[in-house]
């Protein structure tokens, strides 16, 4: 999946205007049928006209490639969070309202029990034995300030979910570090209950968060991991067409796309056949510019590029 371009469909291109000559013929290319300029997401140029201006210092830096893939990944362990959140938050709820309602709920119940224990006993079953009644007499016994504090030890571990989902929702540096620390340091605690009472659920929730913490520390560079912080920058810097320590003095065969930011199945058609033609594309050489002729003259009939030697992979005619 190509995901720069699936974000541009979606979202549309970013087109910017360098200041700077010498960036300027990264991201401009002057044809037949127009002024095309490439987006700083997917690549492709587009037959439209830059939506701001001003030095590459200041220009755009949209995730690319494998950044969007992993902001993706990211937005999904949110969405995980985002429903602990609401499933411990709720029972969090549950056991304070128990704990201020605990006499009146008991008395009812033994009504209750009062009530379907001769019916029980009819159809040969006893509820004084019953593993499901005695569970329901335990959470009796307890002591209010008990359940209170757990009541309050559950709602802290639903804040702390929801500030992981933000954090990794808005992709925020200090949100990945604050979930694999958060993360790990449950990971005791979630594997000391599947030696008392292994399920499922409990197996698949242990396996999502050893995997969130790894993909952090290892993708993200985390706590030093793999160069860190500043290694983690310059891999996105690197991935940005316009970001680079150093100007690029070749320019490839551009896919031209119309105004409106949607690459479909006759824009990748166009892009096959700009890279490759069946005869050669070739250069006329003049003194003060040069022009590549490309096969296909209804795509693009001519392509000025102000360099001072012929694009890489173009014969010199």
């Amino acid at each position: 999946m190509d995901w720069s371009r699936r974000v541009c469909s979606r979202r549309g291109h970013v087109l910017y205007e360098p200041v700077e000559q010498e960036y300027l013929s990264q991201v401009r290319a002057d044809t037949g049928i127009g002024t095309a300029w490439r987006c700083l997401r997917c690549g492709d140029f587009v037959l439209d006209v830059p939506t701001a201006s001003g030095p590459v210092a200041e220009a755009p830096m949209p995730l690319r490639g494998p950044a969007l893939r992993s902001r993706f990944i990211m937005r999904l362990l949110a969405v995980e969070r985002i429903f602990r959140f609401l499933l411990v938050g709720l029972g969090a709820y549950a056991v304070w309202k128990f704990s201020n309602s605990q006499q009146s709920l008991e008395l009812l119940f033994d009504r209750n029990l009062t009530f379907l224990r001769p019916v029980a006993q009819h159809y040969g079953y006893s509820l004084d034995n019953s593993p499901i009644v005695a569970t329901i007499q335990k959470f009796f016994s307890y002591k209010r300030s008990d359940l209170d504090i757990a009541a309050a030890a559950l709602a802290l571990y639903a804040v702390i979910e929801l500030i992981e989902a933000t954090g990794l929702w808005l992709a925020k540096r200090w949100g990945e570090y604050f979930a694999a620390v958060a993360t790990a340091l449950f990971l005791p605690i979630e594997i000391y209950e599947l030696t008392e009472h292994a399920t499922k659920f409990k197996i698949a929730t242990l396996a999502v968060n050893v995997f969130a913490v790894v993909y952090l520390l290892w993708t993200k560079r985390l706590f030093g991991i793999r160069g860190g912080g500043k290694a983690y920058e310059a891999e996105l810097t690197s991935e940005s067409l316009l970001h680079d320590p150093e100007p690029r003095t070749t320019l490839e065969l551009p896919f031209i796309a119309g105004s409106g930011g949607n690459s479909g199945n006759g824009g990748r058609k166009e892009h096959a056949a700009a890279l490759n033609p069946t005869p050669a594309a070739h250069v006329n050489s003049s003194a003060d510019e040069k022009t590549i002729v490309t096969p296909d003259a209804a795509l693009a009939p001519t392509i000025q590029v102000p360099l001072a030697e012929p694009p890489q992979g173009i014969v010199q005619a």
